[in-house]
C-alpha cells in the first residue's frame, strides 16, 4: 500500500505570520498535533508541532509577570519557532518506508508532496488506523498465532487447510520467529470454530502460540 491511499489529504496549513496562540487554538480546535507551514506561494517552509509551541512559552523562572508573558507570546510568530528542515515524502512512497523514516528520525508525522506541492500528511494515527484494518480488528473471528518452519510452501499449507475447511482468512501477518529456523504468523479466520482451527493447524505448524475468539 502507498502513502497516498491512507494519508490525510489536503491537510490544514498555516502561514509563517500566524501567532503562536492562534496556532495553539487551531490545533485544539482541529484536534491535530502538527500543522505544515506554507508561505504566500504555497511552498512548504516548515512544520509546527505541539512540542514546538510548548517550548515557545516563556520559562517559569522568568522575572516577567503573567501579563508581560502573555503579551510577548501574543506577538510571537510561528516562523520563529517552527521546524524549518522538514522531512517530506512523495505520495508514491510505500507505507513501510514511511514508517521506517518516522522511526529512524523519531518523528510522528511526514508531509506528503507531489513535486513542490503539499498534497497530504501521514501521521502515526493514520498508521494505527491502517494497522487496525490490516489485522481485521473490527471483524469477529478466531485469531491465531503460530510458529512455522522458515521454508517455502509453509504459508500455502496454512491457507489450503483453512480454505478446504470452508474458512475465510480475514487477515494474515508474518513476523520474525523465535530463531532463524522459523517464522511467526498471525491470522484471523472466520467460518471455522476455535476447536476445529486447533485440529487443522496442529499437524502443520511447529507450535500454536496463541489462539482466541475476538
Amino acid at each position: 500500500m502507498l502513502v497516498s491511499n491512507c494519508m490525510t489529504k489536503n491537510p490544514i496549513t498555516i502561514s509563517p505570520e500566524m501567532t503562536v496562540p492562534d496556532a495553539q487554538a487551531l490545533m485544539r480546535k482541529e484536534k491535530v498535533s502538527r500543522i505544515p507551514v506554507l508561505d504566500k506561494t504555497n511552498k512548504l517552509v516548515g512544520i509546527i508541532t505541539e512540542l514546538d509551541l510548548i517550548h515557545a512559552a516563556p520559562s517559569m523562572a522568568t522575572t516577567l509577570d503573567v501579563y508581560e508573558m502573555n503579551y510577548l507570546l501574543s506577538k510571537l510568530k510561528v516562523e520563529k519557532v517552527m521546524t524549518r528542515k522538514v522531512l517530506t515524502i512523495p505520495e508514491d512512497t510505500t507505507i513501510e518506508d514511511a514508517s521506517r523514516i518516522m522511526v529512524d528520525n523519531n518523528i510522528s508525522g511526514l508531509p506528503v508532496v507531489r513535486g513542490d506541492l503539499l498534497v497530504g500528511i501521514i501521521t502515526q494515527s493514520d498508521l494505527f488506523k491502517l494497522f487496525i484494518e490490516l489485522f481485521g480488528a473490527r471483524r469477529a473471528g478466531v485469531r491465531v498465532t503460530v510458529l512455522v518452519p522458515e521454508k517455502p510452501g509453509e504459508l500455502a499449507l496454512l491457507a489450503t487447510a483453512i480454505t478446504k475447511e470452508g474458512g475465510n482468512i480475514i487477515s494474515f501477518g508474518t513476523f520474525l520467529g523465535d530463531d532463524p529456523s522459523n517464522g511467526r504468523c498471525t491470522l484471523k479466520i472466520e467460518g471455522i470454530e476455535r476447536e476445529r482451527v486447533v485440529e487443522l493447524l496442529t499437524p502443520i505448524v511447529q507450535k500454536i502460540v496463541d489462539i482466541r475468539e475476538v
